[in-house]
């Protein structure tokens, strides 16, 4: 037996349960202890029943990703894909080789867990769903929050010119240009931010909603070369699921919109973008500010994610992580 989350009944906080330990079913898994999950956004809507990949039934264990260790104390970031019910948030988990990032002995399992969900959706855009180049122009939107600045951050690791950084909060705003961002712009004012990302050539979407036509709109109005592309990559929709686009501006502008997430890229896609994230995200160059508490606190922890900006992290206990990701 052992310790994990259980959704037992959607739109409510997961129950700390007690349930059977998980098997090895096929050479091409493997069982991992789960140091460290992230409860990220996406999990929470999942849990809700609101995401597009959510379970149709419950109970079933929430958690997409995390970090482990082996039977050996190698530590891997893991993905899961394929299960729909056994989830990341317990003790142990299995996981398809295939889907498995090894990690460096001396990586933080926290700081990975916290980091590589909101970092991916930005490098698998970039990487994946553009044909982005050192050198162009890359506006984010909804950059304030942890998937928000970490495209920033990542759009100038990668080469961008300009990174124009568009979001509501004044203060996290002020703290972008030390993350890459060239210019910073509230997203309450379209004609400015429109003027200012005139001539992007990547528009990273965390918003969606009403904000994205406005500011559609306004870009192509202000574009100096109509016919120059501008790839719309929408990964988000803080503001809204639907979003009323302005059909002058799509006849106007050589804009493609691209969907970014599991579905629009492929699984192999997907996991060879993870292992290149891997690297810069074990050595503290990308990395999300984290709260780490235990697993039998997941209650609590549902109800306090949407107003922390921090991202939690909780740990299942069998092992404990620390900075070398040994067993203690």
């Amino acid at each position: 037996m052992m310790k994990a989350a259980s959704v037992v009944s959607f739109g409510s906080p997961p129950e700390f349960v007690e349930q059977p330990a998980p098997s090895i079913v096929g050479a091409d898994n493997v069982l991992l202890d789960v140091l460290a999950v992230g409860l990220h956004p996406i999990v929470r809507a999942q849990a809700d029943g609101t995401h597009y990949m959510s379970p149709q039934a419950v109970p079933f264990t929430p958690g997409i990703d995390g970090v482990g260790q082996d039977g050996d104390g190698v530590l891997y970031y893991f993905i899961l894909f394929e299960s729909k019910y056994r989830g990341a948030m317990a003790e142990q988990v299995v996981v398809n080789t295939r889907h498995i990032v090894p990690l460096p002995p001396d990586a933080d399992p926290v700081a990975v867990a916290a980091t590589m969900n909101p970092a991916m959706s930005a490098w698998l855009a970039l990487r994946g769903r553009t044909q982005f180049r050192a050198g162009q122009d890359v506006l984010v939107l909804g950059a304030t929050g942890n998937s928000g600045r970490m495209a920033v951050r990542i759009a100038a690791l990668l080469g961008a010119r300009k990174v124009i950084a568009a979001g509501r909060d004044s203060g996290r705003l002020a703290e972008l240009p030390a993350l890459g961002a060239t210019d910073v712009v509230a997203i309450g004012d379209p004609e400015l931010l429109g003027a200012t990302a005139a001539d992007v050539d990547v528009v990273l979407d965390y918003v969606w909603g009403t904000p994205t036509a406005a500011i559609m709109a306004a870009i192509a109005a202000h574009r100096r070369d109509p016919g120059h592309k501008l790839t719309w990559v929408e990964i988000g929709s803080a503001a809204g699921p639907h979003a009323s686009l302005p059909s002058a501006a799509l006849r106007s502008c050589h804009i493609d919109i691209v969907g970014s997430g599991r579905g629009a890229l492929s699984t192999d896609t997907i996991v060879a973008g993870l292992a290149d994230l891997a690297a810069p995200v074990a050595v503290g160059d990308l990395i999300v500010e984290a709260e780490a508490r235990p697993l039998a606190d997941v209650a609590q922890s549902w109800q306090d994610a949407s107003r922390l900006t921090a991202r939690i992290v909780l740990l299942p206990g069998r092992t404990t992580p620390n900075k070398a990701g040994a067993r203690t």
